[in-house]
């Protein structure tokens, strides 16, 4: 009774505020389309960047086995999961890569490595992060008990303060993501890149929603910048362009074979399903054949910015991820459900997952939206009131 009590209270505090999470029932139509409630809506609120979970390329792969039955390190390791690995470190241009169950737990397998290997050899390790990168990076860090510091969303002046103040022979980590996943912009990663050359820090790069959008063969924006060299761990995440599940850690051969050794997310999970990891071989070879997905998200993408930027102070960014920022959250609610009444399926984002009083609607976009229907979208966000 007494943790019923306080549960009920926690929920009462958060409904109050606007902020309380429920699940709805979405049913996939297609890539683009979802039926909601009985009522069939254009989806503009998945990060199926590239429309990949409904294409013809990935349905008619085989399916023979339903799962793993065994974490990698024991008999979940199949010639799928290999011939998957290998796949992803060629697209990345890694020596080597691992796959995981999330991009969560990706994140957090990495940083275990990197925060078990600095203590196995009595070496202090610092992690300094963003104040954008994503919750699993945070929350990996945090795990660990590693020191965390925190430079303002690309402030690249306070980052390179604080790695001047470093003890001199503590182990630096700069965690960022590529493409940040709520304003949908870019870090600095060229300025990082310079510090690196300076200061000698471990550079991790999240690219949830870099890959499969930007780069060759949509590789991830590093590879767009040049800048492979620069970072030792990058991410992927296999849920979003991809349109898969899982996750990724591409690096160096040495060190994924430290997480083998040190990354609890990996040797204490159950491995993806084999089929899982053939879909993602096809998703690559699909991605390196048909480029034509992702030069017409990115086309849209410049075009709804373009149209919107009219009315609305968007981040300088050209990524499918456009946020339209309403201060209340009972305002992005509101819009949100108008907007669904006109068959647009738009989610309103609130904090923990923003800032508070930076809720918003976060609309993202797909390759195969149609033109109508980017037209429709663009028509009705411009309806919504800014006060």
């Amino acid at each position: 009774m007494f943790l019923d009590d306080l549960i009920d209270a926690a929920l009462s505090e958060r409904r109050e505020q606007h902020l309380l999470r429920v699940r709805r029932i979405v049913t996939p139509i297609s890539a683009t389309h979802v039926e909601l409630e009985g009522v069939r809506l254009v989806n503009f609120a998945s990060n199926n960047y590239l429309g990949l979970t409904h294409h013809p390329r990935m349905l008619d792969v085989p399916l023979d086995a339903t799962g793993a039955g065994a974490a990698g390190l024991i008999t979940g390791h199949t010639p799928d999961h290999a011939s998957a690995e290998t796949a992803i470190a060629s697209w990345k241009q890694t020596e080597s890569a691992i796959l995981l169950p999330s991009g969560y737990q990706a994140n957090l397998a990495a940083i275990q490595t990197l925060s078990a290997v600095a203590e196995s050899q009595g070496k202090s390790i610092r992690f300094i992060a963003d104040k954008l990168a994503h919750a699993s990076l945070i929350d990996a860090i945090r795990q660990t008990g590693a020191t965390l510091r925190v430079f303002p969303h690309n402030g690249i002046d306070k980052l390179e303060r604080l790695l001047a103040e470093s003890e001199p022979d503590e182990m630096q980590v700069v965690v960022t993501e590529s493409i940040f996943s709520m304003d949908g912009d870019a870090a600095d990663l060229h300025a990082i890149a310079s510090l690196k050359q300076k200061h000698g820090f471990v550079l991790l790069v999240d690219e949830a929603h870099g890959s499969g959008v930007y780069g060759p063969a949509g590789s991830g924006l590093v590879a767009e910048l040049g800048l492979r060299d620069a970072v030792d761990v990058s991410i992927v995440t296999l849920s979003k362009a991809l349109g898969v599940s899982g996750g990724a850690v591409c690096a160096s051969k040495r060190f994924i074979d430290a997480v083998l050794n040190f990354g609890r997310a990996y040797i204490y999970s159950t491995a993806i399903s084999p089929y899982v990891a053939r879909l993602v071989s096809r998703a690559i070879q699909i991605l390196q054949t048909e480029p034509q997905h992702q030069s017409r998200v990115r086309s849209l993408a410049r075009r709804v910015r373009s149209e919107l930027s009219a009315r609305f102070d968007l981040p300088a960014a050209d990524s499918p991820i456009v946020p339209i920022v309403l201060s209340h959250e009972s305002r992005a609610i509101e819009e949100a459900k108008r907007l669904q009444e006109a068959g647009m399926l738009v989610l309103p984002v609130r904090p923990p997952t923003v800032p508070k009083g930076t809720s918003r609607l976060r609309i993202t976009l797909c390759s195969d939206h149609s033109d109508a229907e980017v037209g429709k979208l663009v028509e009705s966000v411009m309806q919504i009131r800014l006060t």
